[in-house]
């Protein structure tokens, strides 16, 4: 049994490193282009810096927004492959802190994006494609409904405008399951 291990592993490490040549550079150049930050990342660093954040909230479909103001602070991260962004403001007269983390995989050819924030304990998670025509990204994902603890669908609309600011729209379910906009954000730089 023991000298099948070793002649299991020999033949193994054989394999595996007198591969065709060719075969290991096509593999190295997919990782190569996999982790080299391209366009979309570049895309991705005009995020960076300091954000003045407008926010309406819906807590239901044709209802007044609340609305509130939030700082962002965004930066490139991991050379610049990932946008971090921290924001803080207030919420109903509460703290308000969250965190995003958005990148592109270059091998998926999508957008990702997590959320967190003190309002919650979840992690939500989308991915998203680029719409050149409307210089939008459109994620969508799922989150916990809070009230039910069900996962439910979400979609976000991230729109980059001419005049430098950014608009992103959040859509989830309301009670009756249609979905409706629940969040509205408008980001202007700072610096």
């Amino acid at each position: 049994m023991k000298k099948s291990i070793l002649i299991f592993i020999a033949l193994f490490t054989v394999i595996v490193f007198t591969g065709s040549t060719s075969a290991q550079d096509d593999n190295m150049k997919k990782w190569m282009d996999y982790m080299t930050p391209g366009d979309m990342q570049k895309m991705l660093s005009k995020g960076v810096g300091t954000w003045t954040m407008k926010t309406s909230w819906w807590m239901a479909p044709g209802t007044e927004p609340t609305v509130s103001e939030a700082t962002a602070v965004s930066e490139m991260i991991l050379g610049g492959r990932y946008l971090s962004t921290k924001v803080s403001g207030s919420m109903m007269g509460m703290p308000f802190d969250g965190i995003s983390l958005e990148g592109y995989d270059n091998a998926a050819k999508v957008f990702m994006t997590t959320w967190i924030d003190n309002m919650g304990s979840g992690i939500m998670y989308m991915t998203g494609k680029w719409d050149e025509a409307a210089k939008q990204i459109n994620y969508t994902g799922k989150t916990v409904d809070p009230m039910s603890g069900n996962m439910v669908d979400v979609r976000q609309v991230v729109t980059y405008n001419s005049d430098g600011t950014v608009k992103m729209e959040m859509y989830g379910p309301g009670s009756d399951g249609k979905e409706f906009k629940t969040m509205e954000i408008i980001t202007v730089k700072k610096n």
